[in-house]
């Protein structure tokens, strides 16, 4: 049985002129070991929808029902941080349905609890406790990109994924964090998904991560993370990203192995630059995937860390064998702000290349309330097939309280 690693070296943003735009990811951000008493209730109303002009048919038109999918939700949080001696609590309940819509606008959902049409599910249920520099999160929870690279919670969808997973963060080394942890299941994201079924990472024994994180550098993070599964795959990510105040750049690249799956190794290797023009940011990505089973690249859900990941990314798996590259740009006009991303996949097999297009606007509405819609373009040069090109519209309304 091979118990092999993987290697990915990622470096965060490069930005240009101003230096305004700081690095999300792949920072991680330990939570504070000192806990306060007393409840924090929260929560989030969700209204979902998509139309498609070629899902199941090249016939389909926009709008008709046979190409939307729409979903209505509501999200209710409740968190102590100090229930019970230092012992920390949470709780969230996720209930979802389509308010109607399937009898005469819509044909499908993008989420569901239990593949019915309306239901609910527990989506977090978790303890925590904190000593000196140590925090300890045990139960069902959400997990950040920065903090687990190969399996996170998506924020694509109606609501985010979460993971059955026991985690543990250590701040002891000045400029250092370290986060352990075991994750064993996961409700996976995708189109449809059923978010109350919970299944094994791999099918038995569950994953194992470690990650660490070193500051020590002024403008500089490395991050590494390490992930055992066993009999499934095992993985080693390693980030680089410096922030030279007018510039950041970044490198990425690695290798995995698929252990037991009988699949090729997979090598990765990617660089991002990024930089502020006025009032545009702008940016442009590579990455290279060679021929390898490129799934593993989120353990729950369809997304992954890659710099030239896009929306088609979230239903169409183009990762194996490429070459991808994707130039973005975006900024504050129209009220809101406004992003457009190219991106262009060139196969080393004798696959046609992917072309995709991106549009995107967001914007707050009220305090409380935002909106996002989301256009998108594919084609992949599939002359023979009915659905060479798609066309996409997505509108998504949050109400937070």
């Amino acid at each position: 049985m091979k118990k092999a690693l993987l290697l990915s070296v990622i470096a965060s943003t490069m930005i240009m002129a101003g230096g305004d735009i700081a690095p999300v990811e792949p920072e991680v951000v330990a939570p504070a070991p000192v806990a306060e008493s007393g409840w924090k209730f929260s929560g989030q109303g969700v209204l979902y929808y998509e139309t498609n002009d070629d899902w199941n048919s090249n016939s389909r038109s926009f709008f008709d029902q046979e190409s939307s999918r729409a979903n209505a939700g509501i999200q209710l949080t409740a968190t102590n941080d100090n229930l019970i001696s230092g012992v920390g609590f949470g709780v969230q309940l996720n209930g979802i349905g389509t308010l109607g819509l399937e009898e005469n606008v819509v044909s499908g959902v993008m989420q569901s609890a239990d593949s019915n049409l309306n239901g609910g599910y527990v989506s977090q249920l978790y303890l925590t406790y904190g000593i000196n520099n140590t925090s300890f999160k045990v139960g069902r929870q959400e997990l950040p990109k920065a903090l687990s690279p190969f399996a996170y919670s998506e924020d694509w969808n109606v609501f985010k994924n979460t993971f059955d997973a026991a985690l543990v963060v250590n701040t002891d080394i000045p400029n250092t964090t370290f986060v352990g942890a075991w994750v064993r299941d996961a409700n996976y994201n995708g189109y449809g998904a059923n978010m109350n079924d919970f299944n094994k990472l791999n099918g038995n024994d569950g994953v194992w991560m470690l990650t660490a994180q070193n500051k020590s550098i002024e403008n500089l993070i490395l991050t590494g993370s390490l992930y055992y599964a066993n009999d499934y795959a095992n993985i080693l990510w390693v980030d680089a990203g410096y922030d030279a105040d007018i510039m950041n750049i970044g490198l990425q690249g690695g290798f995995i192995d698929p252990d037991a799956s009988n699949r090729d190794n997979t090598l990765i290797f990617g660089a991002k630059i990024e930089s502020k023009f006025n009032i545009v940011n702008a940016s442009l990505a590579f990455s290279h995937i060679n021929d390898g089973y490129t799934s593993m690249l989120n353990f729950g859900g369809r997304t992954s860390v890659l710099y030239t990941d896009m929306i088609a990314d979230q239903s169409s798996n183009y990762r194996i064998d490429n070459n991808k590259y994707v130039i973005r740009a975006n900024a504050d006009v129209l009220g809101g702000n406004l992003e457009g991303a190219y991106g262009y996949t060139n196969f080393q097999n004798s696959r046609p290349a992917f072309k995709e297009f991106d549009l995107t606007y967001k914007a707050s509405i009220t305090e409380n309330a935002n909106i996002a819609i989301n256009y998108f373009y594919k084609n992949d040069g599939c002359t023979y097939c009915a659905d060479e090109a798609e066309n996409a519209i997505r509108f998504i309304g949050r109400y937070n309280f």
